[in-house]
C-alpha cells in the first residue's frame, strides 16, 4: 500500500488548487496550499515534516525560484517539483538551478504526476 505524503501545493490560482485536490486526495495525500512564495516559505517552516512541494514558478510577491532557494536554506533534501507554464529549456534550467528536483510543465496530468511522486517515494 503506498504510503500518505504531506504535499505543500505552491500556486496563485484557484483553479489550480482544485485541480492538485482533485487528482492528490483520493490517493490519500494530506495537502497544504500556499499562494505565493512568502506564503510557501512560512508554511514550510511551520511544517517542516512536508515530504514534496509542487512549486509554481511565476507568482506575485515571491517568485518560485526565489521561495525554492529559500527552503533550501531550511531543508536541502525536501522534494521540490517545479510546476509551470513555461516549458522551455532555459526554464527548465532555471529550475533545476534554483534547486528543484523535478519539473512539469502546466497543465500537469494526473497520471504524470502520480508517476513523478512515486519515482521520489516509491522507486
Amino acid at each position: 500500500m503506498k504510503k500518505s505524503r504531506k504535499i505543500l501545493i505552491v500556486d496563485d490560482e484557484k483553479t489550480a488548487h482544485q485541480l492538485y485536490k482533485l487528482m492528490l486526495k483520493p490517493e490519500g495525500h494530506q495537502l497544504l496550499h500556499a499562494e505565493n512564495g512568502h506564503q510557501a516559505v512560512e508554511l514550510y517552516s511551520k511544517n517542516p515534516d512536508i515530504e514534496l512541494i509542487l512549486m509554481d514558478i511565476k507568482m506575485p510577491e515571491m517568485n518560485g525560484y526565489e521561495a525554492t532557494q529559500e527552503i533550501r536554506k531550511i531543508n536541502k533534501n525536501v522534494i521540490i517539483i517545479a510546476q509551470t507554464a513555461y516549458a522551455l529549456a532555459n526554464d527548465r534550467k532555471k529550475a533545476f538551478e534554483a534547486g528543484c528536483n523535478s519539473h512539469l510543465a502546466k497543465p500537469v496530468e494526473r497520471m504524470v504526476l502520480l508517476k513523478k511522486i512515486t519515482e521520489y517515494f516509491d522507486p
